[in-house]
């Protein structure tokens, strides 16, 4: 995995520019530890940060094929997994490597197909290639948009990033987040094809974004697409298995020490089996790391979201499948520590986070990072599968909005008008902005002749968790992760697996009465039966009070300061919070500062102008 960052500048000699490109390209520097490497010509520059996980010699980048008529120069981020297939049908048709890497085998795969390449490769990427040939800049993004991807137009070209912040380090790009960027900030909708930046977008999902001396242009080569499913149960609950297989398959392939991320629920549980199992056949262990907190069996108390712990079920798991299993054991001091809180702030590039969640993954893959470059992650099941308690509520089904906003951010209950001043909630109009953004989703679902209104309703739901709420955990998990050089992998993000479970009726993903029924039938041998019939948990949150009362100390540092933050956070609101006990304070309370504290931090590291009227 890397960071990729380039500028396209039609009216500029970019040889004299090598200064800026570098500049960009450093802000990656944790996404890739291992190497750096720029490439300028006339009017393109391209920068390159490489993890180096696939032919560690042989795959530095940008990486250049010279033809007669003109270079090609690739710029290039994540993992083709069927490289090596792809390989052999371009030997066949005349083509010679020099390396073993899957980077060699995407670019001439463009020379070969151009920008059809894309539909050929499976895989988590997001890349750019300068044509010389013809002058033209094109950018390419996976289909689930695992890897992150964005551009900014500029007045004769464009500036794009594997992150916002390398294109933030080009003094051409806007500084700055007007009323819809905070929008798209507080409305936990990730909008494709949005960024909270003035001018910048992202390449969507399963986009090609093209750049030439005749401008901008943008199209679509995947979309989630509905299809009539003829196969049976035993067919489909055989056919996931099949994939299964091989995806996970695919996805160990590399040359540095792999892990699996193993919370001891279905999901990361059935990966961390398939791995066991198909690396025993190479005589190799699996070996697996979860995160816990200090004193957790003392705090936890059980409540609709988590019934269970995670540490008793990732080591039965472990064992069951002869893993070597290590726990990664965090207190409040570290996860509270501000420190951490910067550098998740800066990973994501945005406010938008998940507090102590985001802090003590961060803790969790670094932790992981010391033993392991690559890790595979359950993350994406309960999208595909339909695991969330959620959408098995009836009231949840009838609601006219996004079905994690019905259950999280409904009524008295939305963080956004409890947390900022009158003036800016009213300008926000943040329910209208919901409103609109969830009907634009809607209106992408293909319906199917014959489909009851159950089996539609059902299908609109799970289109809304595969394009928009997948998405938020996918870009959470890429930055935090890659915030430490460690390459996270999603073998339920696999294209073939979404489009497959995705038309399969709601009745066949149900069919014994449970959520996951496809998952868990499909897996069944390969699990205890704790772990087979266990009910989900999502990532654990800490519920230790003292890190409570970390975050009031700090909140109350904010009071104590003109802090630009109450610009646009309610002040009373913070005053409020601190007169309660932290020991019986609401999770949801708390979670209320920390998005203040969240805000306070980002505004001191980007400095971003605020364009709120």
């Amino acid at each position: 995995m890397c960071g990729i960052a380039g500028w396209i500048s039609f009216r500029r000699d970019l040889t004299q520019h090598r200064t800026e490109l570098g500049a960009m390209t450093e802000t990656m520097a944790c996404r890739g530890p291992d190497a750096e490497g720029t490439w300028a010509d006339q009017h393109a520059a391209l920068g390159h940060r490489r993890l180096a996980v696939i032919d560690i010699e042989g795959g530095a980048q940008p990486m250049t094929v010279k033809t007669d008529d003109g270079d090609v120069t690739l710029t290039y981020s994540g993992e083709a997994y069927n490289f090596e297939e792809l390989r052999g049908e371009l030997v066949r048709r005349g083509h010679r490597f020099q390396t073993r890497s899957d980077t060699e085998v995407v670019l001439h795969g463009y020379l070969e197909w151009g920008e059809g390449l894309a539909e050929k490769l499976n895989g988590m990427f997001a890349f750019a290639i300068w044509d010389a040939r013809v002058e033209k800049l094109v950018m390419v993004r996976d289909r689930m948009g695992v890897k992150p991807l964005y551009y900014f137009e500029t007045d004769d070209g464009v500036l794009f990033g594997s992150e916002p912040k390398a294109i933030l380090a080009n003094e051409l790009s806007d500084r700055a987040v007007d009323l819809a960027g905070l929008r798209e900030m507080v409305s936990f909708t990730q909008t494709p094809g949005s960024s909270i930046w003035v001018g910048m977008k992202e390449v969507v999902p399963g986009g090609v974004v093209v750049v030439d001396r005749g401008g901008l242009r943008e199209h679509r080569y995947w979309t989630l697409r509905s299809h009539p499913h003829t196969d049976d149960q035993h067919a489909t609950v055989a056919t996931v298995r099949e994939l299964l297989n091989d995806i996970v398959a695919r996805q160990l392939v590399a040359d540095v020490p792999r892990c699996t991320l193993l919370s001891g629920g279905l999901d990361s549980s059935v990966i961390t089996a398939l791995a066991a199992e198909q690396l025993a056949e190479q005589g190799e262990k699996v070996r697996s790391f979860a995160v816990d907190f200090v004193g957790r069996g003392d705090h936890f108390v059980a409540d609709d979201l988590r019934r269970t712990t995670d540490g008793p079920f990732a080591r039965e798991l472990a064992d069951h499948v002869g893993a070597i299993h290590e726990p990664i054991v965090l207190d409040h001091a570290a996860i509270a520590d501000p420190d951490v809180r910067r550098k998740v702030i800066t990973a994501r590039d945005s406010p938008l986070t998940l507090g102590d969640m985001d802090n003590s993954l961060y803790l969790l893959f670094q932790a992981i990072r010391t033993h392991s470059t690559v890790a595979l992650s359950g993350e994406s099941a309960d999208e595909v599968f339909g695991g969330y308690r959620w959408f098995f509520q009836q009231e949840v089904q009838d609601a006219a909005t996004f079905p994690w906003m019905a259950v999280f951010v409904s009524g008295a209950r939305a963080q956004v008008s409890d947390r900022f001043n009158a003036d800016i909630t009213a300008a926000l109009d943040v329910h209208s902005y919901i409103r609109e953004r969830y009907a634009e989703a809607l209106a992408e679902v293909e319906r199917l002749d014959g489909e009851s209104a159950h089996e539609a309703r059902m299908r609109e739901l799970s289109y809304l968790h595969l394009t928009r709420f997948v998405r938020m955990l996918l870009e959470r998990k890429d930055r935090v992760s890659m915030a430490v050089g460690l390459e996270v992998r999603v073998p339920f993000c696999d294209h073939r697996l979404v489009e497959y479970v995705y038309n399969a009726p709601w009745s066949l993903k149900t069919f014994d009465g449970q959520e996951k029924s496809l998952l868990r039938a499909a897996t069944a041998e390969l699990l205890p039966e704790s772990i087979r019939k266990r009910v989900k948990a999502p990532y654990p949150a800490t519920l230790d009070p003292h890190y409570t009362n970390a975050l009031l100390d700090q909140a109350r540092d904010l009071l104590s300061t003109n802090n630009s933050v109450f610009d646009l956070v309610d002040r009373t609101f913070v005053e409020g919070v601190l007169k309660q006990d932290a020991a019986t304070m609401p999770i949801d309370v708390r979670n209320g500062i920390e998005r203040v504290l969240d805000l306070s931090t980002w505004l001191d590291i980007y400095r971003p102008e605020l364009r709120l009227s």
